[in-house]
């Protein structure tokens, strides 16, 4: 059971709440331009707020830290979704539509070793092998570092190799991936 001033609070925030909530959202939207994601950033800025509702309730302008917090989590998807959109137009650069006989054999087979390893190491090869990518590339896709990028990608063929049973799994994931028209065809 909540002390005098817990329930004080609790009445204070909900009524800050009831007042400014759809005005967040509308902060939200009109930064954003996603009509969907404002009420959810209006939502974690009220959360945020409810977390720390003594400093917020105390500050001279509530209403205004209330929008910078708004503002913050806005900016802060604007910029994931720059990253993501840069991320796509890198895959989709490097990709060439058609495949003349593919070896649908060797395809399930990459494939289904592909799937046996986890994410990370997945995810390295595939960019670096399947799409050509550099470790530089590979490693702004994923924002990880050029050396986790090294040492995925070489941890990921080890076990692939072993998965294949082939000291040749680099040539059968890019050749395999490119017969697909899932990558572009480059010689490496």
């Amino acid at each position: 059971m909540g002390t005098v001033v817990d329930d004080a609070a609790s009445v204070e925030f909900h009524a800050f709440f009831e007042r400014h909530y759809a005005e967040l959202s509308r902060l939200a939207h009109l930064l954003t331009g996603e009509s969907d994601a404002a009420d959810d950033l209006a939502a974690d800025a009220l959360l945020a707020l409810w977390n720390r509702w003594d400093r917020v309730r105390a500050a001279d302008h509530p209403v205004a830290y209330a929008r910078g917090v708004v503002a913050n989590l806005a900016r802060t998807r604007i910029r994931s979704a720059v990253r993501e959109r840069r991320r796509i137009a890198l895959f989709w650069s490097q990709r060439e539509e058609k495949t003349e006989n593919p070896d649908v054999a060797g395809v399930v087979d990459v494939q289904s070793a592909l799937r046996r390893l986890p994410f990370r190491k997945r995810a390295c090869v595939v960019l670096r092998h399947a799409f050509d990518l550099s470790e530089k590339d590979t490693a702004l896709a994923l924002g990880i570092s050029v050396g986790t990028v090294k040492s995925q990608t070489s941890k990921g063929m080890a076990e692939l190799q072993k998965l294949l049973g082939t000291d040749r799994a680099p040539q059968r994931v890019h050749a395999a991936m490119a017969r697909t028209g899932e990558a572009g065809g480059r010689d490496r």
